[in-house]
């Protein structure tokens, strides 16, 4: 999606409304429309970034710290909230929706109906996970070359 025609950018911008909760000069926080549940809110920066490898990583560590702002005060505000759930989405078959890099921040409470996060997990065997492990090194170490 252009930087044109995205709904984060327009919001970053002040040309669509939203419940924003905090902002500077690098990011804007802002509640979902479509929650998980109440006070789920979005990081976004605000410069256009598709996903993880489009975004500049000044603006990644910013990304997360004024993640983690909000995180608190949930628990100390009036909505309902014994836990958090940080979600990021990087690319569409990840879930991801708004192709503008974001950080779902999500407060949650015992029974509040969210269980998609729950899925089968098997233990992956060592010798595979050593496998998986060296190819990522390998990829990692092409970056730097």
């Amino acid at each position: 999606m252009a930087e044109g025609t995205c709904i984060f950018c327009a919001i970053v911008r002040g040309q669509e409304v939203a419940s924003i909760v905090y902002e500077d000069e690098t990011v804007v926080a802002f509640l979902d429309r479509f929650p998980v549940t109440r006070g789920h809110l979005l990081v976004v920066p605000r410069a256009h970034a598709v996903g993880l490898e489009d975004l500049d990583a000044g603006d990644g560590v910013r990304v997360w710290e004024v993640g983690r702002m909000p995180a608190g005060a949930l628990r100390r505000s009036d909505i309902p909230c014994e836990g958090i759930n940080l979600l990021l989405c990087d690319g569409e078959v990840a879930y991801q929706t708004v192709f503008h890099f974001h950080l779902h921040v999500i407060p949650r409470t015992a029974g509040d109906g969210w269980t998609e996060l729950a899925h089968p997990a098997a233990e992956r065997e060592r010798a595979l996970l050593d496998a998986d492990a060296d190819a990522i090194r390998t990829a990692l170490a092409g970056d730097r070359g």
